[in-house]
């Protein structure tokens, strides 16, 4: 909504208002169709406003939309508030953001190079 916004909103197609459960996952579709060029993704990600308000996400989040898909982008959406959430069409339900693909070359080796940090995850670093 703003000029200098990364994402692009994106919209309820639904038919009907349609409600949403607490911890159930739907479908929402949006009506949009994209052709993006090679070399590009586009990725869907929850709306930080209803998060916070609802506990409203995206399962998949973020959602991959590869350079040569052509299907209507449908929002896996997941209600994890306390309340029933009701969709209505119109309203601003994700944000689309346009990135570039690097397609890496993988080659196969018997050991990795050390490093300091090594197998250390999950918290391993202190930080």
């Amino acid at each position: 909504m703003s000029p200098a916004a990364s994402g692009m909103d994106l919209y309820a197609a639904v038919e009907n208002e349609t409600a949403v459960e607490r911890n159930e996952i739907i479908l929402i579709p949006t009506g949009i169709f994209i052709a993006l060029p090679h070399g590009y993704e586009a990725q869907v990600r929850p709306r930080s406003g209803l998060a916070l308000k609802h506990g409203i996400t995206i399962v998949n989040s973020p959602g991959t939309i590869d350079s040569d898909y052509r299907g209507e982008i449908g929002i896996i959406f997941c209600n994890q508030g306390k309340d029933k959430f009701v969709v209505e069409r119109g309203m601003r339900i994700a944000q689309l953001v346009v990135q570039p693909v690097i397609h890496a070359e993988l080659e196969e080796v018997a050991e990795l190079e050390e490093t300091h940090r090594g197998e250390g995850g999950f918290g391993h670093t202190g930080h």
